[in-house]
């Protein structure tokens, strides 16, 4: 597992913890059931304090894509297709948001951005 810190990011160090490993949730990097290191661990390799990466399995944690065992550690949830399924729709959705947001700035109307959209979707058969 490797996550990159940018001491230049406008988000916290947690938020880019928290972030990289659900993108590699979400890639199939890491698989369901494997095991994340200890938060110290992580701690450590990242040079950042265990607090921020507790904070980060908890985010996790609460969003379904890590389960924690007494004991025995982390470990990426299984079964999560459907919440893999809702983040990537939700991706999705923020980035066409972006994208009209974008077209209304250069004073596209609906029509246009439609049409758009639609050759762009024939381009790709």
């Amino acid at each position: 597992m490797e996550i990159i810190i940018s001491n230049s990011s406008s988000k916290p160090i947690y938020e880019q913890i928290t972030s990289q490993i659900k993108d590699q949730i979400m890639a199939g990097e890491l698989a369901a059931g494997e095991q994340l290191p200890s938060i110290r661990a992580l701690a450590n390799s990242l040079r950042v304090s265990a607090i921020t990466t507790k904070r980060a399995y908890t985010d996790l944690e609460s969003q379904g894509f890590i389960e924690t065992v007494q004991g025995k550690g982390s470990f990426v949830a299984g079964g999560n297709a459907d919440l893999l399924r809702e983040e990537r729709l939700r991706e999705i959705e923020e980035r066409l948001g972006q994208a009209i947001e974008a077209g209304r700035a250069l004073g596209l109307g609906d029509g246009e951005l439609i049409e758009m959209i639609s050759t762009l979707l024939e381009s790709d058969d």
